[in-house]
């Protein structure tokens, strides 16, 4: 913002002694000095910018920042209990402190008799589990019309404080000793994300660690809707906050 264009300098009528020596005063019209940049530092000093669903060091991915105005509906969205998508990456075969492939190596498994038909079992396992929780959590009595209203709009979901939840996991790829999930959660961490992959290894008599963590949404916003580093500038920004505001306008209405 504050390497855009500034607008010019205000005039006001200032009375010079008459060039070429002569005698008298003349009527003329100079900048105001106090308009001057060297004068005025920087146009913009305060500029509060609020931090969404938050990414630990490792992950990667979405990220939702709110600009003025946009903080509140942080806020909104929060109270939304929007779903999260990610892409978690993992690798048979070993076993860290910290459950990703980065931490200290505490022990190496076999991992040859793992197939994708047994590790899909596992996660169904986990998401029949996971749906149990949420319809517990969401406080709606199952067999109202109003929670088959919500079930038809996919509004069911925790409205207050609650373990994290998996609503939907499934395999993306396999290929011994790699695999890929796609899970949809609320109220998760990234930490929670690679425990869930260590368990995973144990439950298939084996290890596992997590090699990435990527958030692919966030609510309404999605990774085309992301800014890379290449694009951190006020144009980019500019465009990214109008073409994300009628989304938002949209979920909010449905949802609260």
């Amino acid at each position: 913002l504050n390497a855009a264009p500034r607008r010019a300098p205000r005039q006001h009528v200032r009375f010079l002694p008459a060039p070429d020596g002569a005698a008298g005063l003349v009527a003329a019209r100079v900048p105001v000095l106090a308009d001057h940049p060297l004068v005025r530092g920087p146009r913009f000093r305060r500029l509060k910018v609020g931090a969404g669903h938050r990414l630990d060091a490792k992950a990667s991915g979405v990220f939702v920042l709110g600009i003025g105005h946009g903080n509140k509906l942080l806020n909104d969205l929060y109270d939304c209990h929007l779903t999260k998508v990610y892409t978690v990456s993992g690798l048979f075969g070993k076993a860290t402190n910290d459950f990703s492939d980065t931490g200290k190596l505490i022990e190496k498994t076999t991992f040859d008799h793992i197939t994708r038909e047994k590790l899909e079992r596992i996660v169904a396992v986990i998401q029949g589990a996971n749906h149990k929780a949420l319809l517990m959590h969401s406080n709606i009595d199952m067999k109202t019309q109003e929670a088959y209203e919500l079930a038809v709009q996919g509004l069911i979901r925790p409205m207050g404080k609650s373990p994290p939840i998996i609503t939907a996991i499934r395999c993306l790829q396999f290929t011994l000793p790699e695999f890929q999930l796609e899970i949809h959660c609320l109220h998760e961490t990234q930490q929670y994300l690679r425990k869930i992959v260590h368990e995973i290894g144990l439950e298939l008599k084996s290890s596992a660690v997590c090699t990435q963590v990527r958030r692919i949404r966030d609510g309404v916003f999605t990774l085309d809707d992301a800014l890379l580093r290449t694009q951190w500038n006020l144009q980019s920004i500019q465009k990214a906050i109008q073409d994300c505001q009628l989304k938002v306008k949209m979920e909010l209405e449905k949802t609260l």
